[in-house]
Protein backbone atom coordinates (compact mmCIF):
# COMPACT_ATOMS: atom_id res chain seq x y z
CA UNK A 1 0.00 0.00 0.00
CA UNK A 2 1.19 3.04 -1.28
CA UNK A 3 2.32 6.01 1.88
CA UNK A 4 0.68 8.90 0.68
CA UNK A 5 1.93 10.39 4.03
CA UNK A 6 5.54 9.63 3.54
CA UNK A 7 5.47 10.85 0.44
CA UNK A 8 3.96 13.72 0.58
CA UNK A 9 6.05 15.08 3.91
CA UNK A 10 8.97 14.65 1.24
CA UNK A 11 7.83 17.12 -1.16
CA UNK A 12 8.85 20.56 0.42
CA UNK A 13 12.29 18.97 0.25
CA UNK A 14 12.02 18.51 -3.38
CA UNK A 15 10.32 21.96 -3.89
CA UNK A 16 12.72 23.79 -1.58
CA UNK A 17 14.97 24.74 -4.78
CA UNK A 18 12.02 26.15 -7.01
CA UNK A 19 11.31 29.07 -4.30
CA UNK A 20 12.15 32.21 -4.91
CA UNK A 21 12.16 31.64 -8.42
CA UNK A 22 8.87 32.33 -9.73
CA UNK A 23 6.76 35.98 -9.17
CA UNK A 24 3.51 36.66 -7.09
CA UNK A 25 0.77 37.85 -9.15
CA UNK A 26 1.54 41.16 -8.09
CA UNK A 27 -0.90 43.26 -10.68
CA UNK A 28 -3.89 42.12 -8.21
CA UNK A 29 -2.53 43.87 -4.84
CA UNK A 30 -4.00 41.48 -2.47
CA UNK A 31 -2.15 38.70 -3.82
CA UNK A 32 1.18 40.51 -3.89
CA UNK A 33 1.10 40.84 -0.36
CA UNK A 34 0.94 36.69 0.24
CA UNK A 35 3.90 35.19 1.70
CA UNK A 36 6.11 34.05 -1.04
CA UNK A 37 7.49 30.91 0.66
CA UNK A 38 4.55 29.27 1.64
CA UNK A 39 3.55 25.45 0.52
CA UNK A 40 0.94 23.57 1.00
CA UNK A 41 -0.29 20.27 -0.30
CA UNK A 42 -3.64 17.72 0.22
CA UNK A 43 -4.91 14.83 -1.34
CA UNK A 44 -8.37 13.39 -0.85
CA UNK A 45 -9.02 9.70 -2.43
CA UNK A 46 -11.31 8.40 -3.96
CA UNK A 47 -12.47 5.76 -0.59
CA UNK A 48 -12.44 9.18 1.68
CA UNK A 49 -8.95 9.35 3.18
CA UNK A 50 -7.01 12.68 3.27
CA UNK A 51 -3.20 13.31 3.59
CA UNK A 52 -1.67 16.76 4.11
CA UNK A 53 1.99 18.61 4.28
CA UNK A 54 2.39 22.02 5.20
CA UNK A 55 0.51 25.19 4.51
CA UNK A 56 -2.26 22.93 3.55
CA UNK A 57 -5.34 24.00 5.88
CA UNK A 58 -4.33 27.57 5.37
CA UNK A 59 -6.81 29.60 2.80
CA UNK A 60 -5.49 31.41 0.00
CA UNK A 61 -7.66 33.26 -3.43
CA UNK A 62 -8.53 30.22 -5.61
CA UNK A 63 -8.92 32.14 -8.41
CA UNK A 64 -9.26 30.67 -11.47
CA UNK A 65 -9.40 26.90 -9.42
CA UNK A 66 -13.41 28.33 -9.32
CA UNK A 67 -13.53 28.35 -13.02
CA UNK A 68 -13.49 23.84 -12.13
CA UNK A 69 -16.60 24.10 -9.92
CA UNK A 70 -19.12 26.72 -12.06
CA UNK A 71 -17.92 24.80 -15.54
CA UNK A 72 -19.53 21.52 -13.51
CA UNK A 73 -22.05 23.67 -11.48
CA UNK A 74 -23.06 24.77 -15.43
CA UNK A 75 -22.79 21.47 -16.97
CA UNK A 76 -25.30 19.99 -13.89
CA UNK A 77 -27.72 22.85 -14.92
CA UNK A 78 -27.24 23.61 -18.90
CA UNK A 79 -25.98 20.19 -19.89
CA UNK A 80 -24.68 20.01 -23.37
CA UNK A 81 -25.70 23.44 -23.78
CA UNK A 82 -23.10 24.65 -21.99
CA UNK A 83 -20.81 24.14 -25.23
CA UNK A 84 -22.52 26.00 -28.12
CA UNK A 85 -21.45 29.39 -26.46
CA UNK A 86 -17.99 28.15 -26.12
CA UNK A 87 -15.59 25.50 -27.23
CA UNK A 88 -12.99 23.10 -25.62
CA UNK A 89 -9.74 23.40 -27.36
CA UNK A 90 -6.51 24.29 -25.69
CA UNK A 91 -6.02 28.34 -26.21
CA UNK A 92 -2.45 28.48 -26.69
CA UNK A 93 -2.21 31.92 -26.06
CA UNK A 94 -2.18 33.80 -22.58
CA UNK A 95 -5.44 33.32 -20.62
CA UNK A 96 -6.67 37.35 -21.00
CA UNK A 97 -6.03 37.35 -24.98
CA UNK A 98 -8.10 39.85 -26.19
CA UNK A 99 -6.95 39.39 -29.96
CA UNK A 100 -7.30 35.67 -29.55
CA UNK A 101 -11.47 36.38 -28.63
CA UNK A 102 -11.40 39.01 -31.41
CA UNK A 103 -10.03 36.54 -33.90
CA UNK A 104 -13.03 33.79 -32.84
CA UNK A 105 -15.44 36.66 -33.36
CA UNK A 106 -16.62 36.39 -29.88
CA UNK A 107 -16.95 32.68 -28.96
CA UNK A 108 -13.76 31.87 -26.68
CA UNK A 109 -11.91 28.88 -27.12
CA UNK A 110 -12.35 26.92 -24.24
CA UNK A 111 -14.06 27.59 -20.44
CA UNK A 112 -10.82 27.75 -18.67
CA UNK A 113 -9.85 30.95 -20.17
CA UNK A 114 -10.80 34.06 -18.56
CA UNK A 115 -13.32 35.02 -21.61
CA UNK A 116 -14.68 31.42 -21.73
CA UNK A 117 -15.59 31.35 -17.73
CA UNK A 118 -17.05 35.00 -18.34
CA UNK A 119 -19.79 33.22 -20.63
CA UNK A 120 -20.05 30.18 -17.73
CA UNK A 121 -20.92 32.54 -15.50
CA UNK A 122 -23.20 34.20 -17.76
CA UNK A 123 -24.42 30.86 -18.06
CA UNK A 124 -24.80 30.42 -14.07
CA UNK A 125 -26.52 33.55 -13.83
CA UNK A 126 -29.52 32.43 -15.94
CA UNK A 127 -29.48 29.20 -14.05
CA UNK A 128 -29.02 30.24 -10.18
CA UNK A 129 -32.06 31.96 -7.86
CA UNK A 130 -29.44 33.28 -5.64
CA UNK A 131 -26.30 32.98 -7.54
CA UNK A 132 -23.81 34.09 -5.12
CA UNK A 133 -25.45 32.19 -2.50
CA UNK A 134 -26.32 29.30 -4.61
CA UNK A 135 -22.56 29.11 -5.77
CA UNK A 136 -20.80 29.44 -2.18
CA UNK A 137 -23.49 27.08 -0.99
CA UNK A 138 -22.48 24.38 -3.76
CA UNK A 139 -18.39 24.75 -2.90
CA UNK A 140 -19.26 24.66 0.62
CA UNK A 141 -21.04 21.47 0.43
CA UNK A 142 -18.25 19.85 -2.02
CA UNK A 143 -15.61 20.53 0.50
CA UNK A 144 -17.50 19.70 3.59
CA UNK A 145 -16.73 22.83 4.82
CA UNK A 146 -19.51 25.70 5.94
CA UNK A 147 -16.98 28.06 7.13
CA UNK A 148 -15.72 29.19 3.55
CA UNK A 149 -16.21 32.56 2.42
CA UNK A 150 -15.11 35.13 -0.45
CA UNK A 151 -12.10 37.78 0.42
CA UNK A 152 -13.36 41.02 0.41
CA UNK A 153 -10.20 42.49 -0.10
CA UNK A 154 -9.46 40.24 -3.03
CA UNK A 155 -12.89 41.02 -4.64
CA UNK A 156 -12.58 44.70 -4.53
CA UNK A 157 -8.75 44.47 -5.23
CA UNK A 158 -9.88 42.82 -8.66
CA UNK A 159 -12.34 45.24 -9.06
CA UNK A 160 -10.14 47.85 -8.99
CA UNK A 161 -7.92 46.41 -11.60
CA UNK A 162 -10.50 44.77 -13.88
CA UNK A 163 -10.02 46.44 -16.99
CA UNK A 164 -8.53 43.60 -18.93
CA UNK A 165 -11.41 41.36 -18.20
CA UNK A 166 -13.61 44.31 -18.61
CA UNK A 167 -12.74 44.69 -22.38
CA UNK A 168 -13.33 40.67 -22.70
CA UNK A 169 -16.97 41.06 -21.21
CA UNK A 170 -17.85 43.97 -23.29
CA UNK A 171 -16.23 41.99 -26.26
CA UNK A 172 -18.38 38.94 -25.60
CA UNK A 173 -21.71 41.43 -25.34
CA UNK A 174 -20.49 42.99 -28.81
CA UNK A 175 -21.19 39.64 -30.55
CA UNK A 176 -24.60 38.59 -28.01
CA UNK A 177 -22.42 35.94 -26.13
CA UNK A 178 -23.46 37.55 -22.35
CA UNK A 179 -27.42 37.66 -21.95
CA UNK A 180 -26.72 39.53 -18.94
CA UNK A 181 -25.12 43.03 -18.12
CA UNK A 182 -21.13 43.42 -17.96
CA UNK A 183 -21.10 43.94 -14.51
CA UNK A 184 -23.60 41.55 -13.04
CA UNK A 185 -21.10 39.16 -14.91
CA UNK A 186 -18.28 40.71 -13.69
CA UNK A 187 -19.54 40.89 -10.01
CA UNK A 188 -20.37 37.44 -10.06
CA UNK A 189 -17.24 36.35 -11.53
CA UNK A 190 -15.35 38.42 -9.30
CA UNK A 191 -16.96 37.17 -6.52
CA UNK A 192 -16.03 32.99 -7.54
CA UNK A 193 -12.15 33.99 -7.92
CA UNK A 194 -11.97 35.27 -4.76
CA UNK A 195 -13.26 32.16 -2.86
CA UNK A 196 -11.06 31.73 0.22
CA UNK A 197 -10.18 28.35 0.47
CA UNK A 198 -7.72 25.64 1.78
CA UNK A 199 -5.50 22.97 -0.26
CA UNK A 200 -7.52 20.63 2.07
CA UNK A 201 -10.82 22.22 1.05
CA UNK A 202 -10.13 22.39 -2.71
CA UNK A 203 -9.15 18.93 -2.56
CA UNK A 204 -12.22 17.86 -1.34
CA UNK A 205 -14.02 19.44 -3.31
CA UNK A 206 -13.10 18.36 -6.46
CA UNK A 207 -13.10 14.12 -5.28
CA UNK A 208 -15.91 14.00 -7.03
CA UNK A 209 -13.94 14.36 -10.76
CA UNK A 210 -11.63 11.39 -9.61
CA UNK A 211 -15.40 9.15 -8.81
CA UNK A 212 -17.54 9.51 -11.84
CA UNK A 213 -18.89 12.85 -11.06
CA UNK A 214 -20.38 10.93 -7.20
CA UNK A 215 -20.68 13.54 -4.57
CA UNK A 216 -18.36 13.36 -2.15
CA UNK A 217 -20.53 13.84 1.19
CA UNK A 218 -23.91 13.20 -0.46
CA UNK A 219 -25.87 9.96 -1.70
CA UNK A 220 -26.01 12.27 -5.02
CA UNK A 221 -24.15 13.13 -8.32
CA UNK A 222 -22.57 16.37 -9.23
CA UNK A 223 -22.26 15.44 -12.74
CA UNK A 224 -22.84 12.47 -15.05
CA UNK A 225 -19.87 10.32 -15.15
CA UNK A 226 -19.75 11.51 -18.60
CA UNK A 227 -19.73 14.87 -17.66
CA UNK A 228 -16.77 14.24 -15.16
CA UNK A 229 -14.38 12.90 -17.90
CA UNK A 230 -15.54 15.84 -19.93
CA UNK A 231 -14.60 18.46 -17.08
CA UNK A 232 -11.02 16.14 -16.87
CA UNK A 233 -10.49 16.09 -20.09
CA UNK A 234 -10.57 20.19 -20.52
CA UNK A 235 -8.53 20.21 -17.33
CA UNK A 236 -5.55 18.23 -19.44
CA UNK A 237 -5.94 19.96 -22.57
CA UNK A 238 -6.74 23.71 -21.36
CA UNK A 239 -6.45 23.76 -17.81
CA UNK A 240 -2.87 25.44 -17.42
CA UNK A 241 -3.53 28.07 -20.23
CA UNK A 242 -0.89 27.85 -22.77
CA UNK A 243 1.54 25.70 -20.45
CA UNK A 244 -0.68 22.66 -21.36
CA UNK A 245 1.49 20.92 -23.08
CA UNK A 246 4.42 20.99 -20.32
CA UNK A 247 1.83 19.87 -17.58
CA UNK A 248 0.59 17.22 -19.89
CA UNK A 249 4.29 15.93 -20.32
CA UNK A 250 6.11 16.57 -16.91
CA UNK A 251 2.92 15.76 -14.47
CA UNK A 252 0.43 13.85 -16.72
CA UNK A 253 -2.74 14.75 -14.77
CA UNK A 254 -5.69 17.00 -15.77
CA UNK A 255 -4.83 20.12 -13.76
CA UNK A 256 -6.45 23.84 -13.15
CA UNK A 257 -4.23 26.45 -11.87
CA UNK A 258 -4.92 29.91 -9.85
CA UNK A 259 -3.15 32.91 -10.16
CA UNK A 260 -3.49 33.14 -5.96
CA UNK A 261 -0.53 29.99 -6.65
CA UNK A 262 -3.05 27.05 -6.45
CA UNK A 263 -3.43 24.21 -8.59
CA UNK A 264 -5.97 21.60 -8.47
CA UNK A 265 -5.19 18.11 -10.11
CA UNK A 266 -6.98 14.97 -10.02
CA UNK A 267 -6.11 11.11 -10.85
CA UNK A 268 -10.09 9.53 -12.05
CA UNK A 269 -10.34 6.60 -10.02
CA UNK A 270 -7.86 7.34 -7.46
CA UNK A 271 -7.61 11.03 -5.80
CA UNK A 272 -7.75 14.57 -5.75
CA UNK A 273 -5.01 17.14 -5.22
CA UNK A 274 -4.35 20.66 -4.49
CA UNK A 275 -0.46 22.29 -4.11
CA UNK A 276 -0.55 25.89 -3.15
CA UNK A 277 2.68 27.92 -3.22
CA UNK A 278 2.21 31.59 -4.38
CA UNK A 279 5.04 32.14 -6.87
CA UNK A 280 4.45 31.85 -10.57
CA UNK A 281 6.44 30.79 -13.55
CA UNK A 282 6.14 32.59 -16.96
CA UNK A 283 2.50 31.22 -18.31
CA UNK A 284 0.97 32.37 -14.76
CA UNK A 285 0.82 29.00 -13.09
CA UNK A 286 2.35 28.06 -9.44
CA UNK A 287 5.98 27.00 -10.52
CA UNK A 288 6.48 25.32 -6.82
CA UNK A 289 3.57 23.76 -7.57
CA UNK A 290 4.10 22.35 -10.82
CA UNK A 291 7.38 20.66 -9.07
CA UNK A 292 5.61 19.41 -6.63
CA UNK A 293 3.34 17.37 -8.78
CA UNK A 294 5.89 16.26 -11.08
CA UNK A 295 7.68 14.68 -7.86
CA UNK A 296 4.34 13.23 -6.49
CA UNK A 297 3.81 11.75 -10.02
CA UNK A 298 7.41 9.72 -9.95
CA UNK A 299 7.21 8.88 -6.34
CA UNK A 300 3.47 7.26 -7.34
CA UNK A 301 3.47 6.36 -10.61
CA UNK A 302 0.17 7.52 -10.64
CA UNK A 303 0.27 9.74 -14.10
CA UNK A 304 -3.18 9.24 -16.17
CA UNK A 305 -0.88 7.89 -19.14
Amino acid sequence: MTDYKKILESLPEAVAPYLGQGKKADYIPALASVPADKFGMALSTADGCDYVVGDANEGFSIQSISKVFTLSLAMHYAGEKVFERVGVEPSGNPFNSLLQLEHERGVPRNPFINAGALVITDVLLSCLRSPRNDFLDFVRTLSGNMDIHYDEQVFHSEYDNCHRNAALANYLKSFNNLEHSVSEVLDFYFYQCSLKMSCQDIARASRFLATDGKHPFRDERVVSPLQARRINTLMMTCGTYDEAGEFAFHVGLPCKSGVGGGIVATIPGEMSICVWSPELGKKGNSLPGMHALKAFVEKTDLAVF
